[in-house]
């Protein structure tokens, strides 16, 4: 993968040449973005530029005089150094493939048998395969995918860290470098406690990139080793002309979703994928049963939301929030910077029936939800709360702590 496949992140991908380029590469990365931003890409991207024969600058030196047996000459070096990875060379070619030798992964497994103790070169296939169809997906869409029964939990366990401190501790194969690119080490627990040495003192160069959702969570005796780099939620225009140029979604929709999606590229492939939902219509019974019809209405759209599934009511309460956001800035500003049609009629209504203090309100209440939704709560009983609380800000003004 190179940094040209990447959408946005153009500040960043100029961030990551110039450590190479200038020598200023720390031994571990520390990755840093939420779901949807990229940074997964952005690790991969970056470990082929170093591993690439004609951008890394100590590669390029090392090529640069004649050949001694009778070989085919070297290609030209480029007058300055990339930055991007060429693409065609050997390394390149492997790197992009995610078979380069020197280039290993680590991320969350499942144990399928009783007894199993899972490493990831288990998985390397499915992996493989998950990068090529979903490079933006998140741990709940690799879960998913390898996972054989709907109770198994994603962790990276006491054996992949010893995989991990045994095949870092080999010469490398090719490159210069060895890399570790670690997904996820927040799914690490106490067992990350193994790798603090090698990450302290690795052998010689040996990079370590984790990438992470969360800083919190990550084990704090391994991010104060690491050097910390920040991926920013990408820009509505990015995902825009992304859906437009590389899936083919037709501009108003790639419009109103990128609008929507928050910097968050998987969630809008999702919307995208459900571009057929007519959320304000659902919304509209919802608000409608709150207010004016009462319990039995109230009952029947919560049975309808529940069947949903939960990708689903997650962008339901994700468009919501969107039309909230209107609302606020059509009060603020006398306008909605993205809403047209019906989403500004919308918008106007909402502004009627409520405050900007009990928007604000709903908004946090949206938020409590689509937190629990993602941790498996029950929808029956969540979007019931969620109801008695919607009537409670809107009727009685009560704003929940």
């Amino acid at each position: 993968m190179q940094f040209a496949d990447i959408i946005g992140q153009k500040e960043v991908k100029t961030q990551l040449a110039e450590l190479v380029q200038h020598n200023r590469l720390s031994h571990a990365l520390l990755f840093l973005g939420k779901e949807g931003n990229g940074a997964l890409p952005l690790a991969l991207a970056f470990a082929q530029y170093i591993v690439c024969e004609k951008a890394n600058p100590k590669k390029q030196s090392a090529q640069a005089g004649p050949s001694l047996f009778g070989e085919a000459e070297p290609e030209p070096l480029p007058a300055k150094p990339l930055d991007d990875s060429c693409g065609t060379c050997p390394a390149c070619l492997k790197a992009a493939q995610l078979v380069h030798p020197d280039i290993h992964f680590s991320y969350p497994t499942v144990t399928r048998k009783a007894g199993e103790k899972p490493v990831a070169t288990d998985f390397i296939q499915d992996w493989r395969d998950f990068i090529k169809q979903n490079a933006y997906g998140n741990s709940f869409d690799w879960i998913e995918l390898i996972k054989e029964k709907d109770n198994s939990q994603g962790k990276i366990t006491a054996e992949e860290c010893n995989d991990i401190i045994r095949k870092l501790s080999l010469k490398s194969f090719e490159s210069e470098y060895k890399i570790l690119i670690m997904w996820m080490p927040e799914m690490l627990g106490a067992e990350g406690n193994k790798l603090l040495k090698l990450i302290e003192e690795p052998p010689a160069n040996t990079l370590f990139i984790l990438v992470t959702e969360n800083e919190a969570q990550v084990l704090q005796t391994i991010v104060s080793r690491c050097q910390l780099v920040k991926i920013p939620a990408l820009e509505t225009a990015d995902i825009e002309a992304a859906l437009i140029n590389r899936h083919k979604t037709e501009p108003t929709t790639a419009r109103q979703v990128a609008s929507v999606s928050e910097g968050n590229y998987r969630e809008a492939l999702q919307l995208v994928q459900h571009a057929e939902e007519d959320w304000q219509s659902l919304l509209r019974e919802w608000l409608n049963a709150v207010l004016k019809t009462g319990p039995v209405a109230q009952t029947k759209w919560v049975e309808e939301i529940s069947r949903l599934g939960r990708e689903k009511q997650k962008q339901f309460l994700r468009y919501f929030n969107h039309l909230l956001g209107q609302a606020i800035l059509l009060r603020a500003m006398g306008e909605a910077r993205s809403a047209m049609g019906a989403e500004r009629d919308f918008a106007e209504r909402l502004n009627k029936i409520a405050s900007l203090e009990q928007q604000e309100a709903i908004v946090e209440e949206i938020d409590k939800a689509a937190y629990y939704i993602e941790r498996n709560a029950n929808a029956k009983m969540l979007f019931h709360a969620l109801t008695i609380k919607l009537y409670h800000i809107i009727q009685d003004k009560v704003v929940y702590g």
